[in-house]
């Protein structure tokens, strides 16, 4: 389940990676802008759950209970939706392939104990795949509350689970040197190699945290595609080495909230600016902005909303800029932007800007 599409050795990262599918005009910016889409290239696209623990209540941010985890695998088995394996929505996409409608992928980060003894015996029971993202550091501590070696082989050799790279040791990636980020990769590469016997095609960025040049970097390692943090449906147009993820706690589960995710459209927005979520001294806030396909329909119902500061939308034709209010704060800040579609879905697409630490 790690590697599906062949494999190429890379200079520089110490070990061959899983060979990214032939680089085409979907998913790597979408269609030429002349072009018109079609209506099934507007709506096909996946929605990507996130988790991390599962009844760790000493953790409410980062867990959800396991009362809430069965009702959502019963969503996910009584309604209309398609569970795929995450490799295979990013291979179709990078082919060109049409995705079922509501089609959904689920992927757990960080390798917690409970992903062993409570999610995975669910998921099992449902025969739901799922994609782990594991920073491998952890699993050679051999300490709670994470999985181990043993446990991660067990779930690597079922016909349900697939692993997923998220470095070494887990860190802020566009805070650290290229060189740091190079070795994290290259130090992960080596200890998949050995306990595992491949290395994983698909990443995450630790929290979600990427720049243009992390974004680079983890493309030119080789990998197929990479996941951050912030909310948003994949679809044809966006950048597969930022793709969003829809995060799932305590706090952030209920019924309402699942079925909007679950029945979202792709926004299909391009020309996103600025093209670096890191934000830098001299330009914050940021001058941001994406432009929206005709195929989406009227723009009216659109809407922005920011974790920071307060976001105004001024529209010039299909084009949306958004204008923040003040500077954003250290740390991280997400934009939602959402908008009518047909059957009373939505369409989202969503950022995440990272202002560095002093």
């Amino acid at each position: 389940m790690l590697g599906r599409m062949g494999r190429r050795c890379l200079r520089g990262f110490g070990a061959c990676l899983p060979a990214a599918v032939a680089v085409g005009l979907i998913f790597t910016g979408g269609l030429p802008a002349a072009a018109e889409m079609t209506e099934a290239e507007l709506n096909n696209g996946a929605v990507v759950l996130m988790y991390h623990r599962f009844g760790e209540s000493d953790y409410p941010s980062t867990n959800v209970t396991l009362e809430q985890f069965e009702r959502q695998l019963e969503t996910l088995e009584s309604g209309p939706y398609e569970v795929m394996a995450l490799g295979d929505i990013v291979a179709a996409l990078e082919s060109g392939e049409t995705l079922p409608d509501r089609t959904v992928a689920i992927t757990i980060d960080d390798a917690y104990r409970s992903v062993y003894t409570e999610a995975w015996p669910r998921l099992r029971e449902a025969g739901f795949p799922f994609t782990l993202f594991v920073a491998t550091d952890v699993l050679d501590r051999e300490t709670a509350p994470y999985m181990t070696w043993d446990q991660l082989r067990e779930l690597a050799a079922s016909d349900l689970a697939s692993i997923g790279h998220q470095t070494a040791s887990h860190p802020s990636m566009p805070q650290q040197s290229l060189e740091r980020n190079e070795e994290e990769i290259r130090r992960a590469n080596a200890r998949f190699e050995k306990e595992l016997g491949q290395i994983p095609s698909l990443f995450a960025y630790p929290y979600g945290e990427s720049s243009k040049a992390v974004q680079e970097l983890v493309e030119e390692a080789g990998f197929e595609a990479a996941f951050g943090q912030h909310s948003g449906v994949i679809g044809t147009t966006l950048n597969r080495f930022n793709l969003p993820r829809f995060a799932l706690n305590e706090d952030y589960s209920d019924e309402d909230r699942l079925n909007t995710i679950l029945n979202a459209r792709p926004l299909p927005a391009r020309d996103v600016t600025p093209e670096d979520p890191l934000v830098g001294e001299n330009d914050n806030p940021p001058v941001a902005g994406f432009t929206v396909e005709e195929a989406a329909g009227a723009l009216s119902g659109l809407s922005c909303y920011s974790s920071g500061p307060e976001v105004k939308l001024e529209q010039l034709d299909r084009r949306i800029e958004l204008r923040f209010a003040g500077p954003l704060p250290e740390g991280r800040t997400r934009v939602n932007c959402t908008m009518p579609a047909d059957e009373g879905r939505w369409r989202w697409f969503g950022r995440q800007f990272l202002v560095p630490e002093d």
